[in-house]
């Protein structure tokens, strides 16, 4: 038994078998406390999400191409800029009363770092339309 008597010369060895009531406890306590913070966790921000479909979205307005290449170079409508010429570019597209759109095309293998550098260019000429276009998986 787990229990330990009252009369010491009877058991003078030490107990073998482990005492399971305070364990018991602490999981009875945890029981309670996960019972109380689970509903508080599934409480969630309503959101009115978007349906996204498939097909393809119709051009409606003037859009713009903005393509980046391996090379690292930079393409305006399939015509060769220098980021300075594209910062000018932008300022222009930005001050038209119905904005184009900005769509940025680049290579897979292009750095970070150049497309995060032509998006901060956009973002300070004011250009507030843009779009990333990627090619469709063929696997699916």
């Amino acid at each position: 038994m787990a229990f330990g008597g009252f009369d010491h010369n009877k058991n003078n060895h030490p107990m073998a078998e482990i005492n399971m009531v305070p364990l018991i406890d602490v999981m009875l306590v945890l029981l309670i406390i996960f019972m109380i913070t689970a509903p508080m966790m599934t409480n969630t921000v309503k959101i009115d999400l978007p349906n996204a479909g498939n097909q393809a979205r119709p051009q409606d307005s003037e859009s713009i191409a903005l393509s980046i290449n391996l090379d690292q170079q930079l393409f305006w409508n399939e015509t060769l800029v220098s980021r300075d010429e594209l910062q000018q570019r932008l300022r222009q597209i930005s001050a038209q009363a119905p904005q184009p759109e900005l769509h940025v095309r680049a290579d897979q293998n292009v750095p970070y770092r150049l497309v995060a550098e032509t998006l901060a260019d956009a973002a300070q000429a004011g250009v507030t339309r843009i779009g990333f276009v990627s090619e469709p998986d063929a696997g699916k």
